[in-house]
């Protein structure tokens, strides 16, 4: 895979992939999200992510929705614990278009005061809904319970009050603080050549004032294993086991991939899925997902049952591990398991909205961009060993913890 990068004096950065199609995308990735904010800013991030949309020096709200709308394009944007990214999909002769909007909507939205009261209201019933929904409220509650007393695990969204706090002043102190040019990378993947897209980003972004990220505390994790059960209104039980893993830069990290794959990836053939439910029938949705952030991680297996079922479910997730952690993967098993995670990277490469996100991501926080072939020949050399170690680190029982809605 050609990349084309560039780097502006303000620090803002390009990586561009060009590819030939109709359809293009382009976005901008800020190393700025959740676990950046105060104790008085919870949600701030993702509030500032719905005020990009409400009006700049030239642009009231609707001619910003319609700018790409018009031609058959959308634009987009999204939150997470440790970015913010504005993203669009569109033709390819509509890049300058494109490319303009996004860098108007960065750099000079005005976040008038009646659309902050107005869009309160909006983000109030997103919390509201996603309180409505249990199967997903457990895994922002599990990250609270495993990282107590950090940033990191404040869920995105915010609270009801402190959402109603929010001001013009809160805002532009945040954008202020975080969205600092040298954390900011636009990243392509299009038909376009080399030249035009660096010629549209100087163009755009260059006179954007340089604002240099300045050094943070580093945080420290001081874990404590838990069993917490609350009650909940629900037909299901719905129950997370899990613990910490590692951070992104670990090296460690590939083999945890894999082995979370095994255990209950996207795969219907993992383990999980058919010891609880093609087995047992005890479970309709399980699953087991590992997140690596900048600092930390977070590896957690959920599932959601029917109260009468819910310690055995639990004994057979826990079963599980114990086979990963006392039991060597064959070759041949291993060798599968290997094909089947190469085959997912080999698809999420052909995905060009996927891969446009992906390489802003992996610019900011490794300043590279790996290539599938170097990515897949990391998981090759992975040994059933190294696994066994991984297994017996992050699935030790006495380090599991346990959070269940009943």
């Amino acid at each position: 895979m050609e990349l084309f990068y560039r780097t502006l004096t303000n620090g803002i950065r390009l990586v561009h992939h060009a590819i030939p199609g109709v359809v293009a995308h382009c976005g901008l990735v800020i190393n700025a999200g959740s676990r950046d904010e105060k104790e008085n800013e919870h949600g701030i991030a993702h509030f500032i992510e719905h005020m990009l949309f409400k009006g700049t020096k030239k642009r009231k709200a609707y001619y910003i929705l319609s700018r790409l709308e018009d031609v058959g394009g959308e634009l987009n944007a999204y939150t997470t614990k440790e970015e913010t990214a504005i993203h669009a999909s569109f033709l390819k002769d509509d890049y300058e278009r494109t490319i303009e909007l996004i860098s108007d909507i960065a750099f000079n939205s005005v976040f008038p005061e009646k659309e902050i009261v107005k869009e309160k209201d909006v983000v109030i019933e997103e919390i509201n809904s996603y309180l409505d929904n249990p199967a997903e409220l457990i895994f922002d509650d599990f990250e609270e319970l495993i990282f107590a007393g950090q940033p990191i695990g404040h869920n995105i969204l915010g609270t009801t009050e402190i959402v109603k706090s929010f001001t013009q002043k809160t805002i532009s102190e945040f954008i202020s603080r975080h969205y600092n040019t040298d954390q900011m990378v636009f990243c392509s993947v299009g038909n376009i050549s080399n030249e035009k897209i660096e010629k549209l980003f100087v163009k755009y972004f260059s006179s954007v004032p340089q604002n240099q990220k300045s050094n943070g505390e580093i945080a420290s994790w001081s874990y404590k294993p838990s069993f917490v059960t609350k009650k909940k209104d629900t037909f299901q039980n719905h129950c997370i086991i899990g613990n910490l893993a590692y951070n992104l830069k670990d090296e460690r990290r590939p083999g945890m991939f894999l082995l979370n794959n095994i255990l209950g990836g996207q795969g219907l053939n993992s383990r999980l899925n058919l010891s609880l439910r093609e087995k047992k029938g005890l479970a309709y949705n399980v699953e087991s997902s590992y997140n690596p952030y900048c600092d930390t991680g977070a590896f957690t297996i959920y599932f959601g049952t029917d109260n009468t079922f819910l310690e055995k479910s639990i004994k057979v997730v826990l079963s599980e591990l114990e086979i990963l952690r006392t039991r060597k993967l064959g070759i041949v098993q291993l060798s599968k398991a290997k094909n089947q995670i190469k085959g997912y990277l080999a698809r999420g490469y052909e995905n060009h909205e996927s891969l446009m996100l992906g390489l802003g991501k992996s610019i900011l926080v490794f300043g590279k961009v790996e290539s599938l072939e170097d990515t897949c020949s990391k998981i090759e050399k992975i040994t059933s060993s190294e696994l066994l170690e991984t297994a017996n680190e992050v699935f030790e029982p006495s380090r599991l913890s346990t959070l269940i809605y009943k």
